[in-house]
């Protein structure tokens, strides 16, 4: 039997870093969760529509049932929500997420972890099972993101260089150029094609709409962008705003610029109460350095448990 999204919300506050419980009282931040749980995992367990219409966009002639949620006790008195996913809906690229659960993940439930996340998903030839914990690391499993967070009360820009700032951008008129920065980065570093990817045209003039994409300038010269977007499913249970974009063109590569646009980006965005978050590829050291610098926190990451999916 499903719990009830607040059960789930409890298990989830119960598995996060203690210094994000000092940010957000339990009481909003379990609230915040429950609504999480309702609208995404309880959902997805229960919804076949849903299912139905996720099968014909990314597994067409699978069975739909296939495609739902699954609440399992899988032994040593944990209890896992598994569910199928595909990394940035690409169907070539399916795993499995296994996020909310009863408690925190260690050594010896992992291969009970994987036999049921391919009893249930074997189908789609998953390629791992992702996990969360607060903790660094779990044996046996492989570094995914990492949740880099901090208040943005506690985010204030200090010896910024000069010439470097933001404006707001109501469109998205250096899309192209912001395309070729990725793929300069790219080509100087050939792993970040799996560590990061530019974000679509259409979600980066949402973030534009929404008062929260901004023109990285250098003496007022273009030089990147950076957005953000209130996602809470993204958040951790925190009233937060999450990193959507964050780049820079690639002749301003280089010069320290890097751990000053978080803070820039966070006091650029309307509501100051809330939380600066951001995930990084474990792997992508100069982003994860900058984010540290500039005063956020590593509060916990997904992992991956190999599956040997094709």
């Amino acid at each position: 039997m499903i719990p009830s999204a607040e059960v789930l919300a409890r298990y989830t506050l119960e598995r996060q870093h203690p210094l994000t419980r000092t940010w957000v009282d339990d009481v909003r931040r379990l609230a915040i969760l429950a609504e999480e749980h309702a609208a995404l995992d309880i959902l997805l367990a229960e919804d076949l529509d849903i299912a139905t219409q996720r099968t014909a966009r990314l597994a067409p002639g699978k069975p739909a049932e296939a495609m739902l949620n699954h609440w399992v006790a899988v032994g040593n008195d944990l209890q896992v929500m598994f569910s199928m996913r595909f990394e940035n809906m690409n169907v070539a690229k399916p795993f499995v997420d296994a996020t909310p659960m009863s408690r925190s993940p260690e050594p010896r439930d992992l291969p009970a972890l994987a036999d049921a996340a391919q009893q249930y998903y074997g189908i789609h030839n998953p390629l791992y099972l992702r996990l969360w914990s607060a903790a660094p690391g779990v044996d046996g499993t492989v570094p995914d993101r990492r949740f880099l967070a901090a208040p943005i009360s506690e985010l204030q820009p200090h010896d910024v260089p000069p010439g470097l700032a933001l404006r707001p951008a109501k469109s998205v008129e250096h899309y192209d150029e912001a395309r070729r920065a990725y793929e300069a980065v790219d080509a100087d570093h050939p792993h970040h094609t799996e560590e990061a990817t530019i974000q679509d045209l259409e979600d980066l003039q949402e973030s534009a709409d929404d008062g929260l994409l901004f023109e990285i300038t250098v003496n007022d010269e273009w030089a990147g962008y950076a957005a953000a977007i209130i996602k809470p499913d993204d958040a951790l249970g925190l009233p937060a705003y999450v990193v959507r974009e964050l780049i820079l063109a690639r002749h301003h590569r280089g010069h320290g610029y890097g751990p000053h646009l978080s803070t820039l980006l966070a006091q650029a965005l309307p509501d100051p109460t809330r939380i600066f978050i951001g995930t990084i590829h474990s792997a992508n050291q100069g982003a994860r350095t900058a984010a540290l610098t500039a005063g956020r926190h590593d509060v916990g990451g997904w992992l991956q448990l190999p599956l040997g999916g094709v």
